[in-house]
């Protein structure tokens, strides 16, 4: 199967910038306790399902997976980028990574106790949006729970030349309601929404959203 073009570009992209964003953001959960409190309400409820392991898709250098497994939970990463891969398996010899598609998991149906995509669904064009969110679904064991973030908004942020490098990226913001709706359409039920206003002393231009979802027990 050919691959889509998104991804070849967002591979690009990221294994060109893979050092300065690990060295910028490596301190990001830092300073912004409603991530965290975000990142350990999702853990317990994971917990409490015992429904199996948690995958963090589009990890980067693992910042989010090393929080999460500080949290208690078994969970391993996974993103498109081999040298994002390999900044993470330096950085955090103790925890799994692996290189591959947020689509193109080889996993059974029902494999995983939880899913996070921290900031990693705005690199999917909105028409793949649906494949996406019914791969979750098929990855998730019933009671399994899903955490999205994402920028808020409606025009995407193009970014090119980051940290000087010659490679471009499409940022999409998405809207809560609208992805809330592909959410319900796969068959995941929606528990909470959170949207916070944007920080200027963190940089952020636009209001930020995390969606916590759940795979119903009998789907």
């Amino acid at each position: 199967m050919t691959e889509p073009d998104f991804l070849k570009t967002t591979r690009a992209f990221y294994d060109a910038v893979a050092a300065d964003y690990d060295a910028h953001f490596r301190d990001h959960l830092a300073d912004r306790p409603m991530d965290r409190a975000v990142l350990a309400g999702f853990a317990e409820l994971v917990r409490a399902a015992d429904a199996g392991p948690v995958a963090d898709l589009g990890c980067g250098p693992g910042r989010v997976t090393a929080h999460l497994a500080g949290l208690g939970l078994p969970v391993h990463g996974v993103d498109l980028s081999p040298r994002m891969v390999a900044l993470a398996r330096r950085i955090h010899p103790q925890l799994r990574f692996e290189v591959g598609a947020m689509t193109g998991l080889e996993l059974p149906d029902g494999a995983l106790g939880g899913i996070v995509s921290w900031y990693s669904i705005i690199h999917t064009p909105r028409e793949q949006l649906p494949e996406l969110f019914a791969a979750f679904h098929r990855l998730l064991a019933p009671g399994g729970m899903l955490l999205l973030a994402f920028q808020v908004g409606d025009e995407p942020l193009h970014v090119a030349q980051p940290f000087g490098h010659p490679v471009a990226l499409d940022f999409r913001r998405r809207r809560p309601d609208r992805i809330a709706g592909l959410l319900t359409a796969a068959g995941l039920e929606v528990r909470a929404q959170l949207l916070r206003e944007p920080d200027e002393a963190l940089g952020e231009s636009t209001p930020q959203a995390c969606l916590m979802a759940r795979k119903p027990a009998g789907g």
